[in-house]
């Protein structure tokens, strides 16, 4: 019988460690728990561990940076991304990064762990770079069913989603159509119902599945 996976959680907050070691233990998982990002790089988990789930705002690195030097290293681990600070920009840096979720804390149970689940079905191979080139999340197979969740978008909705995809916040993307930030927030809601998106996350999935990329920084 193969062992439960271990679950690596990343986090300088101690009640967030201990209550999500609980969760996953109980969950049937087995968790390493580290309270910064040198303390994880220096062990041997990035080679034992079958996920990371690590905070964006900590002392020395930043869970993004974590996920870069995995990348660089050659390490295919997948990695969510918990931030208490969610905004689009973060949330394309994260998928950009190689990220394969972005969730915004206070969260569900019910989310991490199916975050989780969806990590560890993708083959790990998935999460690595390819040899040359900048980080790129795996672009799969565009779904029919997105495809016609596209093409079910208004010009000026599709106008909306390529700014998200690019990182802009909504003020940013009002300026550039010279709209109001209440009427992308409009938009934005649309999109997002349209593409039957649960979260940002999702949706940037979603967009990057069916091909649409962001802009080079």
């Amino acid at each position: 019988m193969a062992a439960d996976p271990i679950i690596a959680i990343l986090d300088d907050d101690a009640a967030v460690r201990d209550s999500l070691r609980f969760l996953l233990l109980a969950s049937g998982y087995q968790a390493m728990v580290f309270p910064s990002p040198l303390a994880f790089l220096e062990s041997d988990a990035p080679t034992r561990c079958a996920c990371l789930v690590a905070d964006v705002r900590m002392p020395e690195l930043t869970g993004l940076e974590v996920q870069e030097r995995l990348v660089a290293a050659g390490y295919g681990l997948p990695v969510i991304i918990m931030t208490g600070h969610g905004d689009v920009p973060l949330a394309v840096a994260a998928m950009k990064a190689g990220a394969v979720d972005f969730i915004e804390k206070p969260f569900e149970e019910e989310t991490l762990l199916a975050s989780i689940q969806a990590a560890l079905a993708r083959p790990r191979a998935a999460a690595e770079p390819a040899p040359s080139g900048p980080a790129e999340p795996v672009a799969e197979a565009p779904p029919a069913e997105v495809l016609a969740c596209l093409e079910a978008l208004t010009p000026r909705e599709m106008e909306v989603l390529r700014g998200l995809i690019d990182g802009k916040p909504n003020k940013i993307i009002a300026f550039d159509l010279s709209i109001s930030p209440r009427t992308v927030e409009i938009h934005r809601a649309r999109v997002m119902e349209k593409m039957r998106a649960g979260s940002l996350s999702h949706l940037v999935r979603l967009a990057l599945a069916a091909g649409i990329r962001p802009k080079a920084d």
